[in-house]
């Protein structure tokens, strides 16, 4: 049988590469869209990562998710870094987060009281996500907006406790592996993995219909 890892990073590949190419995210990769659009997309990474983040806690001794709470990952202030230099120091005020966003937050925190592999499942699309193709996202705001590099507007991105992202990916893998879960645990596990990529679909699907190419 293949490994956990394997596992769920093949049955999620489809689902992952659906959202890769999301026409919003492809047109503000190309710079066809204006930083208010990257803005906005920061602003409903807040809402999800803010639910990953307060459930994390109480599920530091948990058997199947308490492995997977590593502090060099947290992303939430980072993000509230980004936002203050997005939208200025009163940023909370405008926080608006979309339907799809409300929907997706509200199952990681489900999951973060209810369920540790579920929690489990949507920790690794949006974690490794970031250290992989976050990269290139990162990339291309710095290009597109003149955002300093490695610096305020993409902060998210970068993983200032993480020096060697390859190796650290490979160790997540291999807690991946050793998962404290039953068959047909794993395969529920792999299961939410491909509902958190729908879910985050639907935001680049809402976020596309708010914002239409500046060459359009």
């Amino acid at each position: 049988m293949d490994a956990f890892s394997t596992l769920i990073r093949t049955a999620s590949h489809e689902l992952h590469d659906q959202a890769n190419s999301a026409t919003f995210m492809s047109d503000m990769l190309s710079g066809r869209l204006g930083v208010d659009a990257y803005a906005r997309y920061t602003e409903q990474l807040w809402f999800v990562y803010r639910a990953l983040e307060e459930g994390a806690d109480a599920l530091a001794g948990d058997s199947v998710a308490g492995p997977f709470i590593l502090p060099e990952l947290m992303r939430t202030a980072a993000l509230e870094q980004d936002l203050a230099h997005l939208r200025g120091p009163g940023w909370r005020a405008g926080l608006r987060p979309l339907p799809a966003t409300t929907a997706y937050a509200e199952r990681v925190t489900h999951c973060a009281r209810t369920w540790p592999g579920g929690y489990v499942a949507h920790h690794y699309t949006r974690y490794l996500g970031d250290l992989s193709g976050g990269q290139i996202v990162r990339d291309a705001a710095e290009k597109a907006w003149g955002f300093p590099r490695k610096g305020d507007g993409v902060r998210f991105y970068v993983f200032d406790l993480i020096p060697n992202p390859a190796a650290f990916k490979r160790d997540y893998r291999e807690l991946l592996d050793s998962v404290d879960a039953d068959d047909l645990e794993k395969r529920r596990i792999v299961d939410e993995c491909k509902h958190a990529f729908t879910l985050n679909t639907e935001i680049f699907r809402e976020l596309g219909q708010e914002f239409t190419p500046v060459s359009a």
